[in-house]
């Protein structure tokens, strides 16, 4: 819901630095490939029970999922890096759940497990919608140049980012959390579904 609003915001000084990695040598998929260590490093610190410090490799690694994207723009874009960067992206978010119920199976592992069920739906939601409008060539920059169609929804990457912040800065809240925030991802997910409908019904 504020991907397009943040994007915004974000695009012109990620587009520079961007500019900047890819004349130092960087390349889009090794960018991509260090955040999805940092972010598993993140996670693998949840999980050892020091939340307070992932929150510094959690935003790190999201730092370099933007910036990706903005270095494959000054370079060259290709469906590859944006297959992995995809990839990359729900392995990191299924790792964060995961790690809090690693951290505490037993307050933990019941909203983990919903929350991880949720995000399942919600994923495919995403990414069918994405298939769907690739063969009828459908396209949007809204939430920037992609190289898969971005349907907008209720809970996109901000929000998903901003909730894993709250839940590093306040661990001792996950199970609440992640019901709720989980509970809003089956509802982001049916809406999908429900534009789909309209827009692929002929």
């Amino acid at each position: 819901m504020l991907d397009t609003a943040a994007r915004r915001l974000i695009d012109p000084p990620l587009n520079r630095l961007g500019r900047m990695l890819a004349r130092r040598g960087a390349t889009a998929d090794g960018v991509t490939l260090a955040g999805l260590g940092l972010g598993l490093f993140s996670a693998a610190l949840i999980a050892l029970g020091a939340p307070g410090w992932a929150l510094w490799p959690l935003l790190a690694s999201r730092l370099a999922d933007g910036l990706d994207g903005a270095v494959a723009r000054a370079t060259r874009r290709t469906d590859w890096g944006g297959y992995l960067d995809i990839a990359a992206d729900f392995a990191f978010y299924g790792a964060v759940p995961l790690a809090f119920v690693l951290a505490d199976p037993a307050a933990n592992g019941a909203a983990g497990a919903f929350l991880l069920a949720a995000f399942y739906f919600n994923g495919t939601t995403f990414l069918g919608y994405a298939i769907l409008a690739e063969k009828r060539a459908m396209q949007t920059s809204a939430q920037g140049i992609k190289s898969l169609y971005f349907s907008n929804g209720l809970l996109e990457g901000t929000e998903t980012i901003g909730f894993f912040v709250a839940l590093c800065l306040w661990p001792d809240w996950f199970a609440p959390l992640a019901w709720v925030f989980g509970a809003l991802c089956y509802l982001s997910g049916s809406l999908r579904l429900i534009g789909a409908r309209a827009a692929f019904r002929g």
